[in-house]
C-alpha cells in the first residue's frame, strides 16, 4: 500500500512521539521500517522539513535531532480514533518479541520502564524506593541507577540528560517474553489499581484496557494521582498498579513452575495466578484461559510521585541486559541500616 506524504509524516510524529527525545533521520528510518515504511534517509529529512515548517517538529540541534513540539503531540491527538486505538498494545507486542531473555541461562535483555529524576534527588529518591522493593511491590526486585550520558536503550539510542538520573525498572512486560520464549503466549487485557487490604490483595478498582488507551495505564494512574503505594507499604492497605493478564489452561503447570524460577532471580512480580476458566479479582476470563496478575514495574515510580519529588517515567523505555541490575539483597542491607 502506498502512503500519502501525509500519512507517511504522520507515522514521523508517531515515531518521535514512541522514542522519547531528540532523534535524527537515521533513527526515524529505523523504526519506520519496523512498522512497515521503507525511506531513504533524504526522504526523511525533506518530510523533517515540512513538519518543522507546520510547527510540528522542531530541530534541538544537527547532532541531537528533531523533538515534536506541542503542536505536534496535539496532532498525534486529532489522528483517526481508530488509528490510535492499541497503540500500547502494538508497543508491547514489539518489545515483547525483541527481547532476548533466556530464563535457562539467566541472561538477556529485559524490557524495561525508566524514571527520570534530578541529580540531587538521588539520595531522598533511593529512600523512598527502597521499602517498596523490601515488601516486594514491584516487578521483582532489582533496581539499575544511570547516571547522565548513560544509554538505556541502545537499539534507540536513549541518554540519560545531563542533570538527571534514571532509576531503572523492570517493566512487567518482561513476564511476557519470558512466557512467549518458553511457548505460552500470553494476552495483557488491562493495567489497574489493585486494593490491598491487610497487605493482601482484595479486588481491582480500576482498570483501563491495553487495547483501549494509547498511554500506559499506571502512567496515566500515577499523573493522576490516583495510587497509594506508600500508605501499602505502611500499614498494608492501599492502592497499587498491576495488570491483568490471560494465557492458555493448558499451560498451567509450567506457568506455576516458571514463577517459582523467576522468585529465585529477582524476577518475582507474579501476585496471583488463577484457576482455569474461573474470574480473578473478579475479572473473567475466557474458555480454556486462565487469569494472571502482575505488579506493576512503576509502582516505585507512584512512590516517588506520592513523596512529592519531581520524576518524568517512562513504561516500555527499551531493552537492557539483565545482569546489569544489581542483586536485591545490596539494597536490602541498605534498608536494614537505615532503620
Amino acid at each position: 500500500m502506498k502512503l500519502t506524504a501525509t500519512e507517511i509524516q504522520k507515522r514521523i510524529l508517531k515515531v518521535l512521539h514512541r522514542i522519547g527525545h531528540p532523534a535524527g533521520a537515521t533513527q526515524v528510518g529505523e523504526l519506520l521500517r519496523g512498522w512497515g515504511v521503507d525511506l531513504s534517509e533524504r526522504s526523511i529529512r525533506l518530510h523533517l522539513l515540512q513538519l518543522d515548517g507546520e510547527g510540528f517538529t522542531q530541530l534541538q540541534s544537527r547532532r541531537a535531532g528533531r523533538v515534536l513540539t506541542a503542536k505536534g503531540r496535539a496532532e498525534l491527538e486529532k489522528g483517526d480514533v481508530i488509528e490510535r486505538m492499541g497503540f500500547i498494545s502494538g508497543q508491547i507486542d514489539e518489545l515483547t518479541y525483541r527481547m532476548g531473555f533466556s530464563l535457562r541461562a539467566g541472561m538477556g535483555t529485559l524490557v524495561v520502564n525508566t524514571t527520570l529524576i534530578s541529580a540531587r534527588d538521588e539520595v531522598a529518591a533511593l529512600d523512598v524506593v527502597r521499602p517498596v522493593f523490601a515488601a516486594r511491590l514491584g516487578m521483582g526486585t532489582r533496581l539499575l541507577v544511570l547516571r547522565a550520558g548513560a544509554v538505556y536503550d541502545a537499539a534507540r539510542a536513549a541518554v540519560v540528560p545531563r542533570g538527571k538520573i534514571a532509576l531503572v525498572t523492570v517493566c512487567s512486560v518482561t513476564l511476557n517474553g519470558i512466557l512467549l520464549k518458553e511457548g505460552i503466549p500470553v494476552t495483557s487485557r488491562f493495567g489497574g489499581l489493585l486494593e490491598f487490604r491487610n497487605r493482601l490483595p482484595a479486588r481491582f478498582v480500576e482498570l483501563l484496557a491495553y487495547g483501549g488507551t494509547t498511554q500506559d495505564p499506571l502512567e496515566l494512574f500515577i499523573r493522576a494521582k490516583m495510587t497509594g503505594v506508600r500508605v501499602c507499604v505502611e500499614t498494608g492497605n492501599g492502592l497499587v498498579g498491576a495488570s491483568f493478564r490471560e494465557f492458555p489452561s493448558v499451560a498451567l503447570p509450567a506457568v506455576l513452575k516458571i514463577r517459582d524460577q523467576l522468585r529465585l532471580m529477582g524476577l518475582d512480580g507474579i501476585l496471583a495466578v488463577g484457576v482455569p476458566n474461573q474470574p480473578l479479582y473478579g475479572i473473567p476470563v475466557g474458555e480454556g484461559r486462565t487469569g494472571l496478575v502482575v505488579l506493576g514495574g512503576l509502582n516505585p515510580a507512584a512512590a516517588l510521585e506520592e513523596a512529592g519529588l519531581n520524576s518524568e517515567n517512562r513504561s516500555l523505555a527499551g531493552l537492557l541486559e539483565y545482569r546489569q541490575f544489581p542483586e536485591f539483597r545490596h539494597l536490602n542491607m541498605c534498608v536494614r541500616r537505615g532503620e
